[in-house]
């Protein structure tokens, strides 16, 4: 069991980090300090007939159901699809965050996920976060392959609720990845992997005890 730290999670896009590792937060919020970034509002890829900033408003939507605190929730705005470009600036925002909050866990896109946004913040998280333990989330329709060591064991109320704050982006419901049958898919192989029910993986990317 995670007590008693302060976990900063990376997300590029609002609901990354839902999708990614939303059960496990479900667990961990009652014992820990949970900070959620979000660096995207994505106004560039929303659909038709969403409004400007529609994602961030499903975000403090989703955060809230998750029950995080509402200053705990930040958000940047950083152009979607063009974060390489702003590689040095979200580096500087990091080492603020991290001057800030001196987190003992961060959570951000794994490494192997090939998303260019995503990537970027996996490469300067790694800089800005070096001191802390670091953990991968996965991103299944990203990752061509995942390095798996690290699992959370999650409970049906954990499940429910990472269903419940993904259900929150009603701008994001008709991607194929965001159905109820493949995100309860993804969470039965991983809990095979780790003998149980359900389970969210991670890939161990530095890890200080």
């Amino acid at each position: 069991m995670i007590k008693e730290k302060k976990i900063l999670c990376l997300s590029p896009h609002p609901d990354d980090v839902e999708f990614g590792c939303g059960g496990s937060l479900n667990r961990w919020v009652k014992y820990n300090e949970i900070i959620y970034v979000a660096f995207s509002p994505c106004n560039k890829s929303l659909p038709s007939g969403f409004a400007k900033n529609s994602i961030y408003e499903e975000c403090d939507l989703s955060t809230k159901s998750m029950g995080l605190k509402r200053e705990n929730v930040l958000k940047f705005q950083f152009p979607v699809r063009d974060f390489p470009e702003h590689r040095q600036e979200i580096l500087e925002e990091m080492v603020k965050l991290n001057k800030s909050y001196s987190p003992d866990i961060v959570l951000m896109p794994n490494a192997l996920d090939i998303h260019q946004d995503h990537h970027q913040i996996h490469l300067e998280g790694k800089r800005a976060f070096k001191n802390a333990s670091i953990l991968g989330y996965e991103l299944p329709w990203n990752n061509f392959a995942t390095q798996a060591n690290f699992f959370v064991k999650l409970d049906e109320v954990d499940v429910l609720q990472k269903l419940k704050s993904i259900a929150c982006y009603q701008s994001q419901k008709n991607r194929i990845y965001a159905s109820e049958e493949n995100i309860k898919s993804a969470l039965i192989f991983r809990g095979m992997q780790a003998k149980t029910r359900y389970a969210e993986c991670f890939e161990v990317i530095r890890w200080l005890i």
